[in-house]
């Protein structure tokens, strides 16, 4: 609530709101029937495993099993489902982030302690959301959700609409900042009343229960893509497809991946208000400090040199003020840029790595820990969210700063009619650095042409790096070796100056290490999102996933012939033909992967046992890549494109 108090620059037409509702109250108060439904969810769930407290209390049943709010890692249905409970969720966890939540104080050394015990109320009070999503009971499960939405939904616009105002947006606060958490409730109000509908239909019989399967069915399109041939002509793609998106009907992105790229627009939406609304207050109590200053000015005599002072210190403010209104549009946009580009290079980082691709990442990082990888999973979304908000901050700010730099060079000369020394400044200056920049090429070009032997064939491209004239290169090094020390000090401030630039305009893209090489380790960040790629890759990858569904699906076909086998009057298929279909497939997939034989059993116990002989192994192993290079060779005279083409790690 907003007290009596009005603080100095806030606007003046916020009054005293009391309509009854504590909404920190009803988010302490909502752990009760939060707890209920997660009870109610876990007795209505069986365990699938018998444990010692079923035979001690058997009349359990087996029942209060674990209820998981979502499926962080293998599951792609009801994406944007879950992704919406994020949305609801997004305004507590930004609440997070400020200590106005410690509902009392406590010691320094104990708040870290504190904001743990509020982060799992957090995620307690909307454990509900995520459980009715994904609880195998369906119906029981759209009731309860349908239920705490609507109390949900109540509370917020009840709260919303009365008292709207706020001391940082003014009067209209907390519909501004609210309004994505109340849509967020009312699409999974939609969302569970579709459940239970669909849940009664099955019940009725009137519709057919979906099947429950390991594999998906674009997982299943990406497959066959991949055992097709490449068209020799294939249609070229837009410049919005080669520079910004390509659309790939192949690929989901997962629940966890949705979800924090939802919180993280959100969480960007929130804070460009803050920022904006907090820059005007402050600018403002800046202005009332310039007011202060005229006054003495004015009431005191011997002043002249503060009096001086005061049209510099309004131009300033001015000055200041604009700029960062523009840097404000120019930082968030940069963070949306960012946000969305982050999806762009996870699924190109995870289809690299399916394909077999590890050069975009460090040599370090090509195996990285199990413990360390899964671990990645729990730790990416939160230090994705964080990331992306302190980004915006630390960005804006760099923005000003090069904002401020560009009026005061540019700008500002021009509009009090100093164009000549300004351009006599920036001439002087690009001089320089142009005189600088062209020695250095110079250096390139006296030894490409002097000091560079002859190509060795008309059609080489460059030089081959071999000294010609050493005798004069030597005379040529010695004397541009004292210009040189000089201009390393220029380059060594230049290198830490771009250093720091490009650290910080990156600081937000977790995707990629802003640590020098050798020294990615250091980047907890980026360790966090090598870790969740791998997880991702080695549960999700199709090839994978699809060959595990085809091993259940044959286990289920086995079982139910075996236990109907006996009104089964078709002959079934000898055992020599099976046999003999399954040698001849085998003999098709290593005539068209010969590098596969050396991956059989029985060359890997061969190459294990017998290390040191080399008749029969070495044999095999000459004749497998004999016939891969003559795959190879086939492939380039038919001249049909690589099916992957490999990809540089500086495109993403």
């Amino acid at each position: 609530m907003i007290g009596t108090q009005v603080e100095p620059g806030v606007d003046s037409r916020v009054q005293d709101c009391e309509n009854g509702i504590s909404m920190d109250l009803f988010l302490h108060v909502s752990l009760i029937p939060a707890v209920f439904i997660t009870g109610i969810l876990s007795f209505l769930q069986k365990r699938a495993k018998t444990l010692g407290i079923d035979r001690r209390l058997p009349f359990l049943g087996g029942r209060f099993a674990i209820v998981i709010p979502l499926d962080t890692i293998g599951s792609l249905s009801n994406r944007w489902s879950y992704g919406f409970a994020f949305g609801a969720v997004s305004s507590s966890v930004l609440l997070l982030f400020s200590e106005g939540y410690v509902p009392f104080s406590v010691p320094t050394w104990a708040r870290a302690i504190m904001f743990l015990i509020g982060a799992l109320e957090v995620g307690l009070v909307y454990f509900p959301f995520f459980a009715c999503l994904s609880t195998p009971c369906r119906a029981a499960g759209a009731v309860l959700g349908i239920l705490y939405s609507l109390c949900w939904i109540t509370i917020t616009v009840w709260d919303t609409f009365t008292c709207p105002s706020g001391k940082i947006l003014g009067i209209h606060q907390k519909i501004i900042v609210q309004w994505p958490c109340i849509l967020s409730l009312i699409f999974l109000l939609g969302r569970f009343i579709y459940m239970l509908v669909k849940a009664v239909r099955i019940r009725l019989q009137l519709e057919p229960e979906d099947p429950e399967e390991l594999i998906e069915q674009h997982q299943v399109q990406h497959v066959k893509s991949l055992l097709r041939k490449t068209p020799a002509h294939s249609k070229p793609l837009s410049w919005f497809q080669r520079r910004v998106y390509e659309w790939d009907p192949h690929f989901k992105f997962p629940n966890r991946i949705i979800g924090t790229a939802i919180i993280s627009l959100i969480g960007l939406y929130t804070m460009t208000l803050a920022d904006y609304s907090v820059s005007n207050v402050a600018f403002d109590r800046v202005e009332k400090w310039k007011e202060t200053l005229e006054y003495l000015v004015t009431s005191c005599n011997q002043t002249e040199a503060l009096g001086a002072m005061i049209p510099q210190l309004e131009e300033f403010i001015d000055v200041a003020r604009k700029s960062w209104l523009a840097t404000t549009i120019f930082a968030s946009l940069n963070s949306v840029a960012y946000t969305l580009h982050v999806l762009a290079c996870y699924r190109k980082h995870l289809k690299r790595l399916w394909r077999g691709q590890k050069g975009f990442l460090p040599e370090k990082f090509h195996n990285p820990s199990s413990a360390v990888s899964v671990a990645s999973i729990t730790r990416y979304s939160g230090w994705q969210i964080a990331f992306t908000l302190w980004g915006y901050l630390i960005v804006h700010f760099v923005h000003f700063l090069f904002a401020l730099l560009f009026v005061y060079a540019l700008v500002l000369p021009i509009k009090h009619g100093r164009v000549l020394s300004m351009l006599s400044n920036l001439g002087i200056t690009v001089l320089t650095i142009a005189l600088v920049i062209a020695l250095v090429i110079l250096q390139v070009v006296l030894v490409q042409i002097f000091f560079l032997q002859d190509k060795m064939s008309p059609t080489d491209k460059e030089k081959p790096l071999a000294l010609n004239n050493r005798k004069a290169f030597h005379c040529f090094s010695y004397f541009f070796f004292f210009y040189n020390v000089v201009m390393g000090i220029g380059n060594c401030i230049l290198r830490l100056l771009s250093s720091i630039l490009a650290g910080t305009w990156l600081v937000s893209r977790i995707d990629r290490t802003i640590m020098q090489r050798g020294y990615e380790g250091m980047d907890a960040g980026y360790s966090t999102w090598v870790g969740m790629i791998f997880a991702d890759h080695y549960h999700n990858n199709p090839v994978m996933v699809c060959f595990c569904q085809l091993l259940v699906s044959d286990t289920l076909e086995r079982h139910a012939a075996s236990s109907y086998s006996t009104f089964n009057n078709t002959p079934s298929e000898s055992p020599g033909n099976s046999q003999a279909r399954r040698r001849w497939r085998l003999l098709y997939t290593l005539l068209r992967n010969p590098r596969l034989i050396l991956l059989r059993k029985h060359h890997i116990s061969l190459s294990s046992s017998r290390r040191t002989s080399s008749s029969p192994h070495s044999d095999a192993v000459l004749q497998a890549w004999v016939m891969a290079s003559q795959t190879q060779s086939r492939q380039a005279a038919s001249q049909l494109p690589p099916e992957f083409d490999v990809i540089p790690a500086e495109d993403c």
